[in-house]
């Protein structure tokens, strides 16, 4: 299928841009503001419930020093797949939000995965409850004593985020009823499912290309203009489904700028992270940014005009 050859294509140059962090923060960031630079990152993997009807390999990646976990509490992304991929493909990305000082979990889903015995896009719309399942349990696992991230997860602040399955995986988190514990979402080349964006009020950033051949860029504004709180659309011009995500390739930095300091906002509530937004997301030929106020927060489109 056309995703297939696409995810294929993209392996080679997204596994050549996972980098090693630098040197580590001394201690652990004041509240309210992000790190100010940057950690090495540790990696470790699990398998959620490998017993179970969904078991779920989970790919962590987190803040570290020489001797394990860097000290501190750290706010968690859950970032899900697309459609025959896998957590290891996106590492580019999710090493560098962990080296800005998130814990970054990636869950592979059962039949949507590279290499699932039964592979099936119609299981999308199980993945949702996947991401919940994990969630609960990196909050059981914050508590668990002798665990190396015991005491490292600020189980209140959680953000998912998913490119393009994982998209709409992400909105479908962003449900009626579900935990506060869930801050904010990002969706990248994705859009929404039945039931999205309601619930306690949580940011959402948009980031899709225009050219975008497998999901329209018209699907991620109409999702973009169902969301009744605050939310942002970073455009990719002339993006396709997510070439983007490679490093050197043209709308890169703005899209890393941007989900990072996005999260450094609204996960540390970093009042400079969202100074800086606009001018992350925009790029004179690379990217535009469009936003759009509400709840939980009515200054989102600091120093730029709501659209």
């Amino acid at each position: 299928m056309q995703v297939r050859r696409l995810v294929a294509a993209m392996m080679t140059a997204l596994l050549a841009g996972c980098g090693t962090a630098t040197a580590a923060p001394a201690s652990a960031p004041a509240a309210g503001a992000a790190p100010a630079t940057a950690y090495p990152v540790g990696v470790r993997t699990f398998t959620l419930d490998p017993g179970g009807a969904r078991p779920l390999p989970v790919t962590v990646w987190y803040p570290a020093t020489p001797d394990g976990v860097a000290p501190g509490r750290f706010p968690v992304v859950v970032f899900s797949h697309g459609l025959d991929s896998l957590p290891a493909l996106h590492a580019p990305l999710t090493r560098r939000w962990a080296a800005a000082g998130f814990v970054v979990a990636a869950p592979a889903y059962p039949h949507t995965r590279r290499g699932a015995t039964r592979f099936t896009r119609a299981d999308v719309r199980h993945q949702p409850a996947d991401g919940w399942r994990l969630i609960r349990h990196l909050v059981r696992l914050d508590a668990r004593r002798g665990d190396p991230l015991a005491g490292h997860l600020d189980v209140a602040r959680f953000a998912a985020a998913g490119h393009s399955a994982g998209g709409f995986t992400t909105a479908g988190m962003l449900t009626s009823g579900h935990s506060p514990r869930l801050r904010a979402g990002i969706v990248i080349a994705g859009g929404g499912l039945a039931g999205a964006f309601a619930g306690p009020a949580a940011p959402v950033l948009f980031v899709h290309g225009d050219a975008d051949p497998i999901v329209g860029v018209a699907v991620g504004r109409a999702a973009y203009a169902r969301t009744p709180g605050a939310a942002a659309f970073l455009t990719v011009t002339a993006g396709d489904h997510g070439t983007y995500l490679v490093p050197g390739r043209p709308g890169f930095a703005q899209v890393l700028a941007t989900t990072t300091d996005f999260l450094r906002w609204s996960l540390y509530g970093d009042p400079a992270a969202l100074r800086r937004l606009p001018a992350d997301a925009t790029h004179p030929t690379h990217t535009t940014w469009a936003c759009k106020e509400g709840p939980p927060v009515n200054a989102f489109c600091i120093g730029r005009a709501p659209s």
